[in-house]
């Protein structure tokens, strides 16, 4: 697929996650909105997936491990068609199989059920260590929060696989630079976050723009060359990319449009979308 259709895909995700979110009265869309181009570049390029087969044995894992960006996760899924669209619009709500973070056991396409922060790596090295252990050849993703590495037990989880040489896994970094309580680096920093995970014998990869295409093809290009270590792709990224008025700002972290703001961002994402269509 090439860039300009990906680049199509994901401002068609950012749509959804807006939908979604103002349709709950609840949710988090910053960084669902950060990880837009990333969501859609694993489940529309470099994933061994499919959505009719969601328990494929020997399909890529994925275990969004910030897992509170479900908005995220589900717009690309129902984009790659595991479920509907239209049930986006059921998120958090009674009787939705849709809930506020990832449910394995409701959820087509979800691998883990995620959202105690810090855990989500721990089950992908799992994962990996399971497919080493039986010489499946899947490889296992895994994306988190630049404020979730703050969690300890993402250290514990990074040692493991560093020391297991598991090189079929890809830990993900989303550095937005913001979480609840503001930026990272002002809360707690978590710089260098590229010298820890090489200080735990992961092969690093800097990537200076998260939401660009050509930048997240080169650095998995380059994450599948890598043997005897895992990978870390650490992405600098723009929280709630796409809408003019969330970029950036540490409000958008976990809360859900008024009919105002969804019609002002569902204008801006109309507008980016015509500009693609014109390329």
């Amino acid at each position: 697929m090439n860039k300009l259709e990906l680049q199509k895909i994901a401002n068609e995700v950012r749509k959804d996650i807006v939908t979604a979110v103002h349709a709950a009265k609840a949710g988090h869309p910053g960084g669902s909105l950060s990880a837009a181009d990333l969501f859609t570049y694993l489940y529309f390029e470099e994933m061994n997936i499919d959505p009719k087969d969601p328990k494929k044995a020997d399909r890529d894992r994925f275990v969004l491990s910030k897992g509170h960006t479900a908005p995220g996760l589900y717009s690309v899924l129902a984009e790659r068609g595991y479920f509907p669209k239209e049930d986006l619009k059921t998120l958090r709500h009674l009787g939705s199989y849709l809930q506020g973070h990832p449910d394995m056991k409701h959820i087509p396409g979800v691998d883990m059920s995620s959202g105690s922060l810090g855990q989500g790596i721990s089950a992908a090295v799992g994962m990996a260590l399971s497919a080493k252990l039986s010489n499946d050849s899947y490889r296992v993703y895994t994306l988190l929060g630049d404020g979730e590495i703050q969690e300890g037990q993402v250290w514990e989880a990074a040692m493991f696989a560093g020391h297991r040489k598991l090189d079929n896994l890809v830990v993900i970094v989303d550095n937005n630079g913001l979480q609840i309580d503001g930026k990272v680096d002002d809360v707690c920093s978590p710089y260098p976050i590229d010298k820890k995970f090489e200080a735990f014998n992961f092969h690093v990869i800097n990537v200076e723009d998260g939401n660009d295409m050509d930048q997240l093809k080169a650095a998995f290009d380059e994450a599948r060359t890598v043997k005897g270590m895992p990978v870390a792709i650490i992405m600098k990224t723009v929280k709630g990319k796409g809408v003019s008025f969330m970029e950036n700002q540490a409000g958008w972290h976990g809360k859900a449009p008024n009919d105002d703001e969804y019609a002002q961002a569902m204008e801006d994402l109309e507008k980016a979308g015509e500009a693609l269509c014109q390329m």
